[in-house]
Order: C-alpha cells, then structure tokens, then sequence
C-alpha cells in the first residue's frame, strides 16, 4: 500500500495515481507499507530511483543501510514494534530523499508512524518538505522511545515492589512465586534491548543525516537534527540505567530463590541431626545379640523410647537456643 502526503496534508492513496506515472508537484512524502512488486515499480519509474527491498533492508551493513546514489540519499533505520506486547522486536525502515520528497519503506507499523501522520496537520507549512518532515518524523520517533522507556520503568518498579515488597511484609506466596517474576524481568529486559539496539541504530542514521545537503543548508532542520542526536544520547544512558537496574532485580530475584533454597535444606539438615541420635538409641537396641544386659529388663520398651524422645527433644531446643530454627 502506498500513500502520499502532499504539502497542504492531504494524502492520496494509490489509487488515485495508478493511471499516471507523475506524482503531483505538491507531494512532499510517500508512504510504502508493504509494498508490491508492482508499486514499488510505480515509485521507481515516478522519482528515479531503486527501491531497495526488504531483503537490502535487512542487511547490517552501515555501507549498506546509510549511502547516496543519483542525488537521492538512502538511510535505514531499526525501530521497536510492538512495544506493548509480551514480544517486542524491531522492524527495519527504510528512509530515502529525493530532492523535496521523503519516501518510507516499511514491512510494519510502528506507532510512531501513526502519531506522526495523526499530527501531520500541525507541522508548519516551513517544515513541509522532505529533509524537514523526516527531521519531525525522527523526533517523533525519539519521543515515542522515550514513552517506551517510561512505561517500562514503571512496569519494572511495579515488578520490585512484587519482589521485595510483599515479601518484605511476609506475603503468603506459591512455591512459583519467584520463578514467574524472572519471567517477567526476561521480557522487561528483552523490551530494553531492543530500545537499545534501535537507539544505537537511529543515532548513526543521524550522524549521517546531519551531514545531508539539505540539512545543512536549512538552519532549523539543523538544530533539530542536533536536538534530536542529544535527546538520542541521553536515552541511551537512560536505557543503559534502566538495564542495570532490570540486572539488579534478576540477582536479586536469584538471590532469593536461592535464600528459599538454602532454607529448605536447613530444615531438613536439622530435622536429620534431631532425629539422628533416637535413630542411634533405637538401633543399638535393635541389635539381636545373644546376651546384651538390657535384654531381659522389664522396663526396657519404656526405657528407649524415652532415651529416644529426650535425645530428639535436647538438640531441638540447643537449636531454638541458637536461632537455627
């Protein structure tokens, strides 16, 4: 599907421009969200350019995702999508030039391609062309980081007060309290790695941005470039931060775990040294020698199974004494 976005904010869909291969003079962004074969045809044949494929947007490459070919500068960026799901990943985007035009590629729909065009109409009539919108484009896209960021501490603090909170106050929980929670940190920490990895991404597609022809030249593009570079920098210390602390709370949370573990074993430590000496009582007596000297002694039932209780009861209470138990 392709749609385009002209200067006054109107958008044509493709629909309306397949029976020529001229774009209209006053469209300033072309949107491709999962292209055919045959539109991307229609776009080459309309701006003269190659379209580069989902394939080339997959590749690593820095050569390869930021370059300039034919006056057109090619850049492809990684953004989070689906942020607020139990699987987040990142979808690559493509973002190319064309003189006044701003042409996108993308395979998915990341929300901040929907806030951006839901806003479109507010973005002043200087800021209509395409080096100026993919400038607002990227800083929409940085705030919508930031969000993601936001949600996700609150989340993550939300998550510590179930871990030490509760249990600080000494909440009955399941056996499985503690093992469902690390499931919680892997997603929270999966979240943040991929906000990392499309920080890391979006701040080199912005070196290379900033040093564009048409940025240089437009001063406030310029200085949104650079704002958009330092908001850049600070949410990746911000994330960095937010992954030190989802570190914490996972060798807390094992911490734990293992401090249920070792307690455990405690009692079942003591509970094998206070029955160890009846078992020691009860099995001297349960010798079958010939003569022994309590072998025909009348009270000698009674007698061991109080020698038995009283050497049980003694290590019980040296061990209250001690604070073991």
């Amino acid at each position: 599907m392709i749609t385009a976005y002209c200067s006054n904010c109107t958008s044509i869909p493709l629909t309306d421009l397949s029976g020529e291969r001229k774009l209209p003079d006053d469209v300033v962004w072309i949107d491709m969200i999962e292209p055919t074969r045959e539109e991307e045809r229609f776009v080459e044949s309309a701006l003269g350019i190659e379209v580069p494929t989902r394939e080339d947007l997959k590749d690593i490459e820095p050569s390869a995702r930021l370059y300039t070919e034919n006056d057109a500068v090619f850049m492809t960026a990684s953004l989070v999508w689906k942020a607020e799901t139990d699987a987040p990943t990142l979808t690559d985007v493509a973002f190319i030039l064309v003189g006044k035009r701003l042409v996108t590629i993308r395979y998915a729909q990341p929300k901040s391609f929907s806030l951006f065009i839901a806003a479109l109409h507010r973005v002043p009539e200087q800021w209509r062309s395409g080096a100026s919108l993919l400038a607002k484009l990227f800083e929409t896209v940085i705030d919508r980081t930031a969000e993601i960021l936001e949600i996700s501490v609150a989340r993550i603090d939300i998550l510590s007060q179930h871990v030490f909170g509760d249990r600080a106050k000494k909440v009955r929980k399941p056996g499985n309290y503690l093992e469902e929670k690390l499931r919680d940190i892997a997603a929270h920490q999966r979240l943040v790695s991929k906000v990392r990895d499309s920080l890391a991404s979006l701040s080199r597609l912005m070196t290379f941005f900033y040093n564009v022809d048409a940025v240089q030249k437009d001063r406030a593009t310029k200085e949104l470039c650079k704002t958009v570079s330092r908001d850049i920098q600070s949410l990746s210390e911000h994330a960095s931060y937010i992954a030190g602390n989802i570190t914490f709370l996972l060798d807390a949370s094992l911490g734990l775990i293992n401090i249920e573990q070792n307690s455990i074993i405690k009692i079942f430590s003591i509970a094998s040294v206070v029955f160890l000496p009846p078992t020691l009582v009860a099995s001297i007596y349960g010798m079958n020698f010939e003569f022994m000297p309590e072998l025909h002694f009348a009270q000698g039932y009674p007698y061991s199974l109080g020698l038995m209780l009283v050497s049980a009861v003694i290590p019980f209470f040296f061990f209250r004494w001690k604070g073991w138990l």
